[in-house]
């Protein structure tokens, strides 16, 4: 079921008794991460501040912090029924490759249920303000770490669009305040927005960009998915909701915005600008270094009567931020067994912050099929990303980290069942040699069969007979164990 915008969430989530509404004063620099980083490490609740130090506007933050959040963020019991859906569409038809598949999905799920609508009115810009007026000092932006660079918007869906196609991108880059009227702009060069922006200066041509904050989470998380290039998000947004999104003009440029959003900043990007961007406490749990990034201009605010400022903070693990990683993990496991169908299960854990590692079960029928599922998981999308894989067998269950560190251990001979890659790795990955390049492992923890030069019979595992277990289910009650 979809949510109208981001009140009829906050809504959901006070009568599932899981927001704490804060009347008590604190301020964005620093006091609010403190609270918020405190509630996502103990799996607390979601947190609204109605009482922001030199601000009306109050801070919704945490608001995607646990599983059970996530999932009704997405209007589902669980993350794996987004799953189960697309899976079931997939197995309705038999395009070919994965890109294929996935450009299918709009189409599959009934057209007039997942593209967006326009509507020439909306609650995003209730109030207008231009020029001068149109100022980011108005908004409760945070300061999230002590040595970051000022003041960050950290969950902003940024609107371009291709100057040569016209096709939408929805990305979700960090934006670093400089002063009431300029940010940086976080565009990775992997990213789809960056290449839209080599475009516009090869043309030498200001490039037109809007932010949105806040509406139904279903769209804040399209913003966060890996979708492939020219994939429009927000048609992804529809097919997550069940109904489509509506969609207003800019009032100063030539982009469309959710129209339930709470606040909208248009602006534009001038060719060749850069200016220091940085450092930020990031996702990794360590600071990302300052570097050279493009400048977003604010010419234009809009935004509701009473908005809601959305935010987020990353950092050490957990974090809130990891349950959208959970997300998409769960949500794009289907399409990624429609390409490898050897594939039984994937988990990327939280303290692997994504693309440090994955944990991945497989029907093994023949020699070295580990080391072909790696390979084939390098070459898709953002599992370029991945630094580590590890392949565990069919029966591993690699939700439970207990069970894989022993299988790991046991099943591996280190010179034997570990390969290694060069190619590109996150902007983000400190550790490689250089920027953007660096190595990968890959990990073949399952049992060897006969082609994989392990010569000794494989020893089975350690079971209790089927009859004892039986016995002992029945009698257990009466034991006085518990």
């Amino acid at each position: 079921m979809a949510y109208v915008d981001l009140r009829d969430f906050i809504s959901k989530l006070d009568n599932e008794h899981v927001l704490v509404h804060i009347h008590h004063e604190v301020s964005c620099n620093l006091e609010i991460t403190e609270i918020a980083d405190r509630a996502m490490k103990s799996g607390g609740p979601a947190l609204l501040f109605e009482n922001v130090q030199g601000s009306d506007i109050p801070v919704l933050i945490n608001s995607y912090g646990t599983y059970k959040r996530m999932a009704m963020a997405l209007g589902v019991e669980s993350l794996d029924e987004i799953g189960a859906r697309i899976a079931e569409l997939l197995h309705s038809e038999a395009p070919g490759s994965f890109l294929e598949k996935l450009m299918m999905l709009p189409k599959l799920a009934k057209l007039s249920s997942a593209f967006p609508r326009m509507v020439k009115s909306a609650p995003c810009q209730e109030v207008v303000l231009n020029g001068e007026d149109a100022d980011l000092n108005k908004l409760p932006i945070l300061k999230c770490w002590p040595d970051d660079g000022g003041r960050f918007i950290t969950l902003p869906m940024v609107f371009t669009k291709d100057p040569q196609t016209g096709k939408r991108n929805v990305g979700m880059y960090r934006m670093h305040v400089y002063d009431s009227h300029t940010t940086g702009m976080h565009w990775h060069v992997h990213k789809v927005g960056a290449r839209h922006y080599a475009e516009y200066e090869k043309r030498g041509e200001r490039m037109p960009v809007a932010v949105a904050l806040g509406g139904d989470p279903a769209i804040t998380y399209a913003a966060t998915a890996p979708l492939p290039e020219d994939f429009d998000e927000m048609i992804f947004a529809g097919f997550l909701r069940g109904a489509p999104v509506d969609m207003v003009q800019c009032k100063t440029i030539d982009l469309q915005v959710p129209a339930n959003s709470e606040i909208v900043l248009e602006g534009y990007v001038d060719p060749h600008e850069r200016r220091t961007e940085g450092p930020f406490g990031d996702h990794t749990g360590y600071y990302s270094p300052a570097d050279e990034y493009p400048v977003f201009h604010l010419t234009c605010m809009t935004h509701r009567r009473k908005p809601v400022y959305p935010a987020t903070i990353v950092g050490k693990p957990p974090m809130e931020d990891c349950f959208l990683g959970k997300a998409t993990e769960r949500i794009f496991l289907p399409l990624i067994k429609s390409q490898l169908p050897e594939i039984v299960d994937m988990n990327l854990p939280v303290e692997g912050i994504f693309h440090n590692l994955a944990l991945v079960s497989i029907r093994k029928r023949y020699p070295m099929q580990a080391r072909k599922v790696i390979s084939a998981l390098w070459g898709l999308g953002q599992m370029m990303f991945t630094k580590i894989i590890v392949i565990f067998d069919e029966d591993v269950n690699v939700q439970d980290m207990s069970e894989v560190i022993w299988r790991l251990g046991s099943n591996i001979d280190p010179r034997r069942d570990i390969t290694f890659s060069d190619g590109p790795v996150d902007v983000l990955d400190h550790a490689a040699p250089q920027p953007l390049y660096g190595s990968k492992m890959g990990i073949d923890a399952t049992r060897k069969i006969a082609g994989e030069g392990h010569d000794r019979p494989w020893p089975e595992d350690i079971r209790m007979s089927s009859e004892v277990v039986d016995k002992i289910d029945r009698i257990w009650g009466e034991l006085g164990i518990g």
